[in-house]
């Protein structure tokens, strides 16, 4: 049994790092190219304690924190998360809340989190408040750049591996997505779900001819099938799309009226969010909430290893993006990340706070100043 504390846990430091790792090929999606991903990792410490808290992010983000979220940091205890949230939301109104700042509050209040759980000597998941032991996660990556042989083989990959669906992308050349999904399906077989995401690459009556040739191939999830600011165009997509497909956006939400406005105008089935986003923690909880009063599941996009604890502990929670580049990422640069057991990752209940631990010496050729690119 823990003792209830009752001393305070004022934060001492607060280090911020950038790191940029090249991806393992040429990436893209319908909308954008990549070569390279950057995670910008906060560590704060507290009574001897040190967390990890990141979001995938520009360089300008850590630049942010350093200067302009560090000094309030510094003021506060470690385990009023809430107070350090709001008092940060509150330093960047001049700056705008979506984007950078957004990404620069994740980050931080990712690690506050973990740190709370640390100093508690408790997993996050139990810190939150579990509803379950594991999530569900789907695999996902089959780029715009894949071949259709590199799509079979991802895809394929994680069928193999016992993950009963699968995410590819599409939009960036339409007149070719159909012979791409086509043969991504014939090398699984009618397992696992396929799943498909055109990033806004789609119009809308476009996407709608899209939902009724991919449902003969069993499709069942669309992924802005048109832009998310669309939000007339994913509610045509949701009202008139075959009734096994859902729609689902939400990946760009930086703030809970981003969530609002979508709810409201019933633009998707499902709702996603991504903690190193929309405020961290803090702010992917309350989007949770905010989904469930209005009886829309939530999935998380990407960073898999932060979701994991997270989703336990959302009720309303449908499954984790267990997405190739963060994937690798997370296994470079942590130790303790989770791998899929059935279809699934559960968390590891042994280890204090998320249950990772930064691998300093293996991080550091990826390393980049502050400023520079």
């Amino acid at each position: 049994m823990h003792s209830i504390r009752s001393s305070a846990a004022p934060i001492e430091d607060l280090a911020v790092n950038a790191y940029t790792i090249p991806t393992d090929g040429p990436e893209s999606d319908a909308t954008y190219k990549w070569a390279s991903t950057t995670l910008v990792l906060v560590e704060i410490s507290a009574e001897g304690k040190t967390s990890l808290g990141y979001s995938y992010a520009d360089i300008a983000t850590a630049v942010l924190i350093e200067q302009s979220l560090k000094p309030i940091l510094l003021q506060h205890d470690a385990l009023d998360v809430n107070a350090s949230w709001e008092e940060m939301v509150g330093a960047v109104r001049n700056l705008g809340r979506p984007g950078i700042a957004s990404m620069a509050i994740s980050a931080v209040d990712n690690s506050l989190w973990d740190l709370k759980a640390r100093l508690l000597e408790i997993p996050l998941a139990s810190l939150l408040g579990a509803f379950r032991k594991a999530i569900p996660i789907y695999g996902s990556g089959g780029f715009t750049s894949y071949s259709i042989e590199e799509l079979r083989d991802q895809l394929g990959g994680w069928a193999a591996q016992g993950i009963p669906r699968v995410k590819m992308k599409i939009g960036r050349e339409p007149e070719h997505d159909f012979e791409r999904v086509e043969a991504v399906r014939d090398a699984l077989g009618d397992e696992p779900a396929l799943m498909v995401d055109a990033n806004g690459g789609y119009a809308q009556k476009q996407a709608l001819a899209f939902a009724y040739e991919f449902e003969g191939l069993g499709v069942d999830w669309f992924e802005e099938p048109v832009s998310s600011d669309d939000l007339e165009g994913l509610r045509c997509l949701r009202d008139n799309a075959p009734p096994g497909m859902e729609i689902a956006a939400g990946e760009y939400g930086y703030e809970l009226p981003y969530f609002r406005r979508m709810l409201e105008a019933q633009a998707v089935d499902v709702l996603q969010a991504d903690a190193t986003r929309c405020g961290g923690i803090t702010g992917f909880l309350k989007a949770a909430i905010l989904a469930e009063a209005n009886q829309v599941p939530l999935s998380s996009h990407c960073a898999p290893a932060l979701h994991a604890h997270l989703g336990c502990a959302v009720r309303n929670f449908r499954h984790a993006e267990y997405f190739h580049d963060h994937v690798r990422i997370e296994n470079l640069l942590f130790e303790g990340t989770l791998h899929p057991q059935g279809g699934t990752l559960i968390p590891d209940l042994s280890r204090p706070g998320i249950g990772m631990e930064f691998k300093r010496a293996d991080a550091a050729q990826y390393r980049v100043k502050l400023g520079t690119r």
